[in-house]
């Protein structure tokens, strides 16, 4: 298959901002997919069209990401990093989605969003600074239009829906995306900004990556109904796709983003894929889970998959190569980073927990002052 005989209409899609296409309507609990595991086109994959600069553009990210992934896990192995939680096997579902929002956008995060937050401009060293232990955050988060990760599960739909009510206010086009998971959802702050957004109309476009575990506890006894059934009971648009089919991810968010912005309310996106590690480096998955589910979902892998399109389409060697390297420079920086993070003055605590000062918390300051210059002159004699 070459790229000529695939027509290219990602693009005027994404610009659409009429009635979704019906290629993109939930169908009875099937998602939409255009690449099938075994890299093949799906019907619907042929009917839409694939754009492939822009598949070569999906696959790049998704491949730096997974070696992000890798080299912070040996990070943490090694004592470098207090914890880590992993994106393997949900790079198709970020990447897909990310790349389909317009740099304006605002997007809420979660957790486990690096090969999001990759897409959006954060450097590594900036990623791993919470994990390391050395500051609540790495970056500023209007710089890259993408909020710090939210630790405490569930929150960040509700600081998502109260923005995007300042967007409303403000008369602009611009959509809010916020990414949670199945476990998230079961959490009332997910129910409430869910209900909140659509009773208020509010540009805001929820992003549910079904990974089937809720840390040990499966998506099918968290729910007696779909996660996008769920949603679209509260009077959302909801959409269920293939979240390990990048370009499906893509074609979805575009659609959804453009009905939001033409003033339509929020949406809600259901992207079915799967946790290919522990919840977090302190999780182990054998404990609740079998391998043989595991092997499945690694069949369905979503970097796999889009190399097999891309090879059929004549993707050349040296396309894949330079992948490879910019991923091996990626893994150097990354480790670079890491290792040369400065740790934190203890002092600046005392100026940074509360607004104002008051006088309790400048007795502790004194006393840690006078307890580290003790040290440091015991240290020097």
């Amino acid at each position: 298959m070459s790229e000529s005989t695939v027509t290219d209409q990602s693009h005027k899609d994404a610009a659409d901002c009429g009635e979704i296409r019906s290629i993109m309507a939930p169908r009875a609990g099937v998602p939409v997919q255009f690449v099938t595991p075994t890299g093949d086109l799906t019907d619907q994959g042929k009917e839409h069209g694939i754009d492939f600069d822009l598949a070569r553009s999906l696959f790049r990210d998704m491949y730096l990401a997974r070696r992000l992934d890798t080299e912070a896990l040996a990070l943490q192995r090694q004592g470098q990093l207090g914890l880590w939680l992993m994106s393997l096997g949900q790079e198709a579902a970020q990447v897909g989605s990310i790349r389909a929002l317009r740099s304006d956008d605002y997007v809420f995060p979660s957790y486990r969003e690096h090969a999001a937050a990759l897409a959006r401009g954060i450097t590594p060293a900036d990623l791993l600074r919470q994990w390391r232990g050395v500051s609540h955050a790495g970056w500023n988060p209007h710089d890259h239009r993408f909020h710090i990760y939210s630790l405490v599960l569930g929150t960040q739909t509700l600081h998502a829906t109260g923005y995007a009510m300042g967007v409303a206010r403000d008369g602009t086009d611009e959509v809010v995306l916020t990414y949670f998971g199945d476990g998230a959802s079961s959490q009332g702050d997910v129910n409430e900004a869910l209900n909140w957004a659509a009773t208020m109309t509010v540009p805001v476009l929820f992003f549910c990556q079904n990974n089937q575990w809720a840390i040990s506890t499966p998506t099918m006894l968290q729910s007696g109904s779909t996660l996008h059934q769920r949603a679209a009971g509260f009077g959302l648009n909801s959409y269920l796709v293939d979240g390990n089919d990048a370009l499906a991810v893509h074609a979805v968010t575009s659609a959804a983003a453009a009905r939001i912005r033409a003033g339509n309310g929020p949406a809600f996106i259901e992207a079915e894929t799967y946790r290919m590690a522990g919840h977090s480096t302190s999780d182990d998955p054998g404990k609740y889970r079998h391998e043989a589910e595991v092997d499945l979902w690694r069949s369905r892998d979503p970097l796999a998959r889009l190399k097999v399109l891309l090879e059929r389409a004549d993707t050349s060697t040296a396309f894949f190569e330079q992948v490879k390297n910019d991923a091996d420079e990626l893994a150097t920086e990354t480790r670079k980073a890491c290792l040369t993070l400065p740790d934190p003055e203890m002092s600046e605590y005392f100026d940074t927990a509360y607004a104002e000062p008051h006088r309790l918390l400048q007795r502790q300051s004194a006393e840690h002052a006078a307890y580290a210059h003790a040290l440091t002159s015991e240290v020097s004699a």
